[in-house]
């Protein structure tokens, strides 16, 4: 009997510390990719695992999911495209392993602020169907899934998906953050380290991830998509013109 009681007492504390089943990298993806709408589109809460989910529902007028893939996958380039998207918390950017026209499999090196705090971030772009079922792209619908974390430090911290709808007024947009899925980033690829193994335990989670931060990374992604939503037709109406494509035609030309 002593026996069985201390058992439970040791799988009592275990399981207040670090959660059933701390290791777990379970994603709450649903409703993200329905066409209607939840009754979750806007806030942050804790599963049960420890990672925070951070979500953020963008009204874009006069938007369309097309334009927003142009903007991630051909035009943002330099630090001054990516002030203007929000020019309060956005410093600076780079791009690493960067081509025209694609996005995943790019690196977005970025100095931003997220509530008071300035983070420096490496934000890699990967296929979407490694987070989300029925991920297929379509005419009306653009995906865009990544993994972030330290700019400086070969850690990677969380995962995010933005997935952008047509409507008969323009477009919706939806950010999703799960804020705790720690990964360091390996070039030879191999197995797990400790950092990755304490990392996703609850107890790692709850310690180092809190509210005011999710509050804080949904207001900025809240921000960035509504500066993105009010000059993103302008621009990309006028660099898409045929004038315009004219005009950087001959530059290229000249150039050559």
């Amino acid at each position: 009997m002593k026996k069985a009681l201390s058992i439970s007492l040791v799988v009592a504390v275990w399981v207040a510390l670090f959660g059933w089943n701390p290791f777990s990298s379970y994603r709450d993806v649903s409703g993200i990719i329905s066409d209607g709408y939840t009754t979750f589109e806007t806030g942050a809460y804790r599963q049960p695992n420890g990672v925070y989910v951070v979500r953020a529902l963008t009204r874009m007028p006069n938007v369309k999911a097309e334009m927003v893939k142009w903007w991630f996958a051909d035009y943002m380039q330099t630090s001054e495209h990516y002030q203007r998207w929000h020019p309060r918390d956005h410093v600076w950017m780079d791009w690493d392993n960067k081509t025209s026209g694609r996005i995943i499999g790019a690196s977005h090196l970025v100095h931003e602020y997220i509530g008071d705090d300035l983070s420096k971030l490496r934000i890699e772009f990967v296929d979407p169907r490694n987070y989300l079922d029925s991920a297929e792209p379509g005419p009306d619908r653009f995906l865009i899934c990544a993994k972030a974390g330290f700019l400086e430090e070969p850690l990677n911290v969380s995962t995010m998906c933005h997935i952008v709808r047509n409507t008969d007024w323009g477009a919706e947009m939806r950010s999703v953050f799960w804020l705790g899925h720690v990964e360091a980033r390996r070039e030879d690829g191999r197995g797990n380290t400790l950092v990755d193994w304490f990392g996703n335990t609850t107890l790692a989670r709850h310690v180092s991830i809190d509210e005011q931060f999710a509050v804080d990374l949904m207001t900025h992604a809240l921000e960035e998509m509504g500066y993105l939503a009010d000059f993103l037709p302008q621009l990309h109406g006028h660099e898409n013109s045929p004038s315009e494509h004219r005009a950087r035609s001959t530059r290229e030309n000249g150039e050559n």
